[in-house]
């Protein structure tokens, strides 16, 4: 499971935050499910703009992005997002790699040297003709620059045909589907090769064979995915021996289940990075999915209106509503699918009270309370009648509802419907609530003759509680880890923890 490598020349913000939570979510349910999980997220560290910046600072371009490169890992720490491995891209090992791996594309043709003539966009760091998308970015909207300078070039129109048809015959590889449409069109325009050198800057991995050319940013940080796991490591000089090397328990792990992105980098990981793969002959990752992006209180995010979500505002929320409040705002609200989405400080409040206060916060305390108060030192009650029957009621068969929230969970979260996910978890705490309120255990507890419902109703209660609190896991990591100090959440993996009936009568709560 990948983030991309966050570029060291911005300050993380709530885009990078997003895009690795998303991930984390995932992530942790796979791990949860029994699942060995490599998660990757890491920083991209070359190119024109970050010698630029450190330039600009008066400092060395390794300082900044050692700096810049420590804060992104300090963030990921800080959110408790649960990577395997931080890769840089100045680290030594991806670097002989990428080199191995360009030499490669020399030695098949797919690398050439030849003249670009067009349009840049230094924002992006991309190449365009005019034909593609006129003269202005399509992200910043700012005017190209005219640009012309020998390249190495990568001969991506050898593979249009084949993306088309890869992209048409595998509707799910890139999600959601308004991405894989905008790809399908432009691949049906034509593609033109592209510069995978420059000239102009010196911060990068030069080209095999050729000191005066620097190895493209996106080139380089795209071979990230396969150099964290070791692919091109110990590889012969013979460019047909095989290239899938690594160490012994990581290999396994490519092709990528999950690559997790914004969408303004869709284009490079559904057609420049499938290219690649292609011409090194790895297999493709299994699928890449591009999310939205946030703006704030109704307004895109700018420098000018000063109103980005960066790491300053984040603390803010997170001090006052907690890491897990905040993160499950994220996840509830983010722009997961094609929509872009408001972040909205009074939404964070109102998803908060409603969802984690009011209805998991609030159905945890009455319950818990509830047995404190009825039943010595806090010890379960059971379910089963003294005649050896499972006490039930009419519209509240719970072995079924929790199953089917737990498969509902599952499938959301593997189609990244996160919002989804959260509703079926949650949606499991409100019918604890609506049993109780249609059961009146209260009442029941002023009844004698009423001793064993009362105990089966709040064995109930506890143990759909337990169950929705393991299906929130990934989601609230932290609060979940709270509540398991105080009640068994149950062992084993994912399916054995949601199984119906793990809580045992007479332990503590």
């Amino acid at each position: 499971v990948t983030t991309p490598v966050y570029y060291v020349n911005d300050k993380p913000h709530i885009g990078h935050v997003y895009t690795s939570t998303v991930a984390d979510v995932y992530a942790r349910l796979q791990r949860n499910m029994g699942k060995d999980v490599f998660f990757l997220t890491g920083t991209d560290e070359h190119g024109l703009k970050v010698e630029q910046s450190a330039e600009k600072r008066g400092i060395g371009t390794q300082q900044l992005a050692d700096e810049n490169s420590a804060l992104f890992r300090e963030v990921m720490d800080d959110m408790n997002i649960s990577y395997t491995s931080f890769i840089r891209t100045t680290d030594t090992s991806h670097q002989v790699q990428v080199q191995r791996l360009v030499e490669i594309l020399l030695q098949k043709g797919f690398i050439y040297l030849g003249k670009f003539e067009g349009w840049y966009d230094e924002g992006q760091e991309e190449y365009y003709t005019a034909k593609e998308i006129g003269y202005k970015s399509l992200i910043s909207g700012k005017d190209l620059t005219r640009s012309s300078e020998e390249n190495y070039y990568f001969k991506l129109s050898a593979f249009q045909e084949q993306l088309l048809r890869f992209h048409e015959d595998n509707p799910y590889f890139l999600t959601p589907p308004a991405r894989r449409n905008e790809i399908i069109n432009r691949l049906q325009e034509g593609l033109n090769d592209i510069p995978v050198s420059r000239t102009n800057f010196t911060w990068g991995i030069t080209m095999p064979g050729d000191d005066s050319h620097v190895i493209y940013v996106w080139i380089d940080a795209l071979l990230n995915y396969i150099t964290a796991l070791n692919l091109a490591e110990g590889l012969g000089k013979d460019a047909d021996e095989s290239i899938c090397h690594s160490e012994e328990g990581l290999k396994d792990f490519w092709p990528a289940s999950l690559h997790v992105m914004a969408k303004e980098i869709s284009w490079f990981h559904a057609v420049i990075w499938p290219a690649l793969l292609l011409a090194l002959e790895l297999p493709l990752p299994e699928r890449v999915h591009a999310h939205g992006f946030w703006i704030r209180e109704g307004k895109k995010m700018s420098k000018s209106l000063g109103n980005f979500v960066d790491l300053e505002v984040m603390k803010r929320f997170s001090d006052h509503y907690g890491l897990d409040g905040l993160r499950y705002y994220l996840l509830t609200e983010g722009p997961v699918g094609s929509q872009d989405a408001n972040f909205s400080a009074g939404r964070v409040h109102e998803v908060y009270s409603t969802d984690l206060a009011n209805t998991l916060g609030n159905s945890l305390s009455r319950t818990t309370a509830m047995i404190n108060k009825y039943y010595s030192e806090g010890g379960l009650p059971s379910e089963i009648s003294s005649a050896g029957n499972r006490i039930t009621w009419e519209r509240f068969d719970w072995p079924t509802l929790t199953a089917e929230a737990a498969a509902d969970v599952v499938r959301h979260v593997e189609a990244l419907e996160l919002p989804k996910a959260t509703n079926a978890a949650i949606g499991l705490v409100a019918r604890v609530d609506l049993f109780i309120s249609e059961t009146e255990p209260f009442r029941m507890a002023k009844d004698e003759s009423k001793a064993e419902e009362l105990g089966a109703v709040l064995y109930q209660c506890l143990e759909a509680l337990r169950i929705a609190c393991v299906l929130l896991e990934p989601f609230l990591p932290q609060k979940i880890d709270e509540v398991g100090k105080h009640m068994d959440l149950g062992n084993g993996n994912f399916k054995e923890r949601v199984r119906w009936g793990s809580l045992k009568p007479g332990s503590k709560v």
